[in-house]
């Protein structure tokens, strides 16, 4: 081999990934919520960038649509002025549960030990740590004040796994033989009455199989996370970027963009800064300016790139818009880029995290792209239809003979000529959160 030290010139064609271009893709991929924050933040560095608000409104789920409305809660408020005090809507589970205390008949120091432990309840009622080493009190007396506190309502708290948690529930259910027979089941055969083996569990206990149909739907009553009940989360309220409307069989597009501010050009404080003969301030002015121009750029192309996709995602899901969400067809990004003349990059950032509203709901812009599946008249069918087509059968199964995977198979294949594996019928399935044949089956 020779090897040579020299000096050698070489011609090459490189793309560098400038900040501008850089911010112009993040920029893409932003939501409304992501870039109304960035404009924002643009502002507070740019003097030449105004951001004005006045054009977003904050929706109050709270507040009435109507001041009739409005007048009536009033009034109606103010009667109940003193039932509403300590209502249970801002109710907390650690609050329920120390209202609870002054009932109990404890020490001080049993209260405290209470207090200790009903702040480590989880949001589902469950006492996850073990608090015996950390309270530096005697097991038994941890225990006993434990026993005092499974004793409140609701039933099932603190609780430390699913198995005790439904037993410390039905412990207070009348004694009949149905609830005697649970308790059984729950307390020592639990794992196989759970992973549904109850050939061997009727065999075990020398019963009836029906008998252990009857004890999982008494055991479908309890409630398996008693403190959530007590969880109350704010409604998301989910604003579409693109709108889509149908008239007869024509639909149109366009882009909802009542929740990014509008920008514009500061031109007094452009002129006022103008008037100084300083080198350095006409640099940063300069800078500013073309910061402004570009972000204006960035967001008319953002505007035109997602309406293309839009209007692409319309015209290759007609059948979606005009007949019904059942009817949705094969799609790529690779397909849609390919039409657009544009990266398979910038159409999965397009999407990303955005939403269509159209008549038959809203819905997020990645849902229309599927993968395709091959039919018995070597056509394609979406992934969607194939999992529709599953839901349907399994909705429609005699419950005492479930379809197996196989049978869907077939089924597949005869009723909607669809072409798939039993593999990825199980797979679907699983997306679909159904479980399987032998778990779906019901012993009446």
């Amino acid at each position: 081999m020779d090897l040579k030290a020299g000096l050698w010139q070489k011609q090459t064609l490189k793309l560098a990934m400038t900040q501008e271009l850089s911010q112009a893709i993040a920029l893409l991929q932003y939501s409304a919520q992501e870039l109304a924050a960035f404009l924002e933040a643009k502002s507070m560095e740019n003097p030449l960038i105004q951001v004005d608000f006045k054009n977003i409104t904050t929706f109050d789920s709270s507040m009435d649509r109507t001041r009739k409305t409005l007048k009536k809660t009033f009034e109606r408020d103010q009667k109940n002025l003193i039932e509403q005090i300590g209502s249970s809507e801002s109710e907390t589970l650690e609050n329920y549960l120390l209202s609870q205390l002054n009932l109990l008949h404890v020490t001080p120091e049993e209260k405290q030990i209470l207090h200790v432990l009903i702040e480590t309840i989880d949001e589902n009622g469950y006492l996850k740590d073990d608090l015996t080493k950390r309270l530096n009190q005697p097991e038994e007396a941890v225990n006993s004040v434990l026993k005092k506190l499974k004793a409140l309502d609701p039933a099932g708290i603190a609780a430390r796994d699913l198995q005790e948690c439904l037993l410390l529930q039905l412990e207070r259910k009348n004694p009949t033989p149905e609830n005697e027979l649970s308790k059984r089941i729950i307390a020592e055969h639990f794992l196989l009455f759970a992973e549904k083996k109850w050939k061997a569990l009727a065999k075990m206990l020398s019963i009836d199989i029906k008998d252990i149909q009857k004890v999982h739907d008494y055991v479908q009553q309890l409630n398996p996370k008693p403190g959530a009940i007590f969880q109350r989360e704010k409604p998301a309220y989910i604003v579409p970027d693109v709108v889509v409307k149908r008239d007869g069989e024509e639909l149109s597009v366009s882009v909802f963009d009542a929740l990014i501010p509008k920008i514009s050009f500061n031109e007094g404080y452009y002129r006022q800064l103008s008037n100084h003969k300083d080198q350095e301030v006409n640099k940063f002015l300069q800078e500013k300016q073309g910061d402004f121009q570009w972000i204006q750029r960035s967001l008319e192309q953002r505007k035109e790139t997602l309406l293309k996709v839009s209007m692409k995602i319309i015209e290759k899901q007609r059948e979606f818009f005009l007949i019904g969400p059942a009817h949705l067809n094969p799609m790529t990004m690779r397909e849609v880029a390919e039409e657009l003349e544009i990266h398979e990059s910038t159409v999965s950032r397009t999407v990303r995290e955005k939403y269509m509203q159209t008549p038959a709901g809203t819905y997020e812009l990645k849902y229309f792209f599927t993968s395709a599946v091959q039919t018995t008249e070597n056509d394609q069918a979406s992934s969607q239809k194939v999992k529709a087509a599953i839901e349907a059968y399994i909705k429609e199964e005699n419950k005492q003979k479930p379809v197996s995977d196989q049978d869907i198979v077939e089924m597949l294949k005869e009723r909607e000529g669809m072409v798939v594996s039993r593999r990825t019928v199980a797979k679907y399935r699983d997306q679909l959160g159904i479980p399987s044949s032998s778990k779906r089956k019901r012993f009446d």
